[in-house]
């Protein structure tokens, strides 16, 4: 009898993670690693919001707290819900977890039987198929192509939807791609999800307020009302506030959901952090202004990897809207030989390559769903990053 699950032989470990783990490594080793695979800016989090987890502990808000949380934190959240995306939801209609992926976690296990099937455009973030799997659901991976900036278009969704359809997760702007869709981009895509009552709409809003150029962020709930009682959206204190190992992710949406989303995080985590929570509400409730001041250097850091890497021969780089990743083609270096002398046949043997020659560490396009690209987050410093893109031109210049 196998002592290990067999659910378990579904999925694979994060390979955002496992590549940012072997990447420390390495550093750990003496090596000159320059890490651009983590999904983590490289900002501090804002002194007002790290004072009010002080000042939490001090009060002995430190005791559980309600399983999905505490009241302040949910109409914190009410309220940036009505001040940013126009959307009213009641505290009864919100859900706290221990960080977005929770909240997805929840919302999949407590929703999918057995042969559901989940429309994950791709590339997606790694996550998604996995918890679909481990939920025993179906993922069916539709393409959102560079042609279209990799962005879903509504006759391959439409393509998609069968009876067994239960979930559509949408992400914009997204992870991996930094592709973000337009009110108009959206529209086309819930007027064809009108026509299916039975799909249910998970949006991941994680990068809402990371847009540049004069880009206005929408959210399905938003663009359709008629799509509001079927819709999840989902959003977190992670990427925009740099709190990412505050560990705090929540989510609005039908009460029946949200109430069986509940009673499973009572039996699995229980509540999050409440020094933590106690630092969202200051987040969401406090100076919003160092937003608008990061996202100028990411706009920058942006701007300076697109232009660098599109002078690498072989590479092609878009430039997307938002979130804080490129995902440029290596299609021009497939076939080449590297200088160790191995030959590249696909993504991941490029950025394999690219790491144990020039040691720049990014993440293969195949872990994202769609080949041959690779993620590469420019959340670092720029000096790392002019750097990185130097070492990228290097090795693509010495492919034969």
């Amino acid at each position: 009898m196998a002592f290990i699950a067999d659910s378990l032989d579904r999925i694979q470990p994060s390979a955002t993670i496992a590549i940012s783990g072997k990447a420390m490594a390495l550093k750990a080793e003496g090596k000159d690693v320059i890490g651009l695979s983590a999904g983590e800016p490289d900002f501090d989090t804002p002194e007002n919001i790290k004072q009010a987890a002080i000042a939490a502990i001090n009060a002995g808000k430190t005791k559980y707290t309600p399983v999905d949380g505490v009241p302040e934190l949910k109409k914190a959240i009410c309220d940036k819900f009505k001040r940013d995306n126009g959307l009213d939801y009641k505290p009864s209609q919100v859900s706290v977890g221990t960080g977005g992926k929770q909240v997805l976690f929840n919302a999949l296990l407590a929703t999918i039987n057995p042969g559901d099937e989940v429309i994950i455009p791709a590339p997606y973030w790694v996550s998604y198929p996995d918890i679909v799997l481990l939920a025993g659901g179906v993922p069916v991976t539709v393409d959102a192509t560079a042609e279209f900036n990799f962005k879903l278009q509504p006759d391959v969704l439409e393509a998609a939807i069968t009876d067994k359809t239960k979930w559509l997760i949408f992400n914009s702007p997204s992870n991996p791609s930094g592709a973000a869709y337009t009110f108009d981009e959206l529209k086309a895509l819930t007027d064809v999800l009108l026509k299916y009552p039975n799909v249910h709409i998970l949006t991941d809003d994680m990068y809402e307020h990371l847009v540049y150029d004069d880009f206005k962020f929408a959210t399905p709930a938003q663009v359709e009302p008629k799509l509001f009682d079927r819709t999840l959206t989902m959003n977190g204190v992670s990427k925009a506030y740099a709190m990412t190992g505050w560990r705090i992710g929540y989510a609005a949406g039908p009460e029946k959901l949200i109430a069986a989303m509940r009673k499973l995080q009572s039996q699995s985590t229980s509540n999050p952090c409440s020094i933590a929570q106690w630092a969202a509400v200051e987040a969401l409730n406090g100076p919003q202004d160092f937003i608008a001041k990061n996202n100028e250097v990411f706009k920058g850091r942006r701007d300076l990897v697109v232009s660098m890497l599109n002078q690498a021969q072989g590479l092609e780089c878009p430039t997307p809207e938002g979130a804080f990743y490129v995902y440029p083609s290596c299609k021009g270096a497939i076939g080449k030989k590297s200088p160790s002398g191995k030959v590249i046949e696909t993504d991941e043997d490029f950025v394999t390559e690219l790491l144990e020659c020039e040691e720049v560490a990014s993440v293969h396009g195949g872990a994202f769903g769609m080949s041959p690209f690779f993620r590469i987050s420019y959340a670092t410093s720029t000096e790392a990053l002019t750097e990185a893109c130097q070492r990228i031109q290097r090795f693509c210049s010495a492919l034969k």
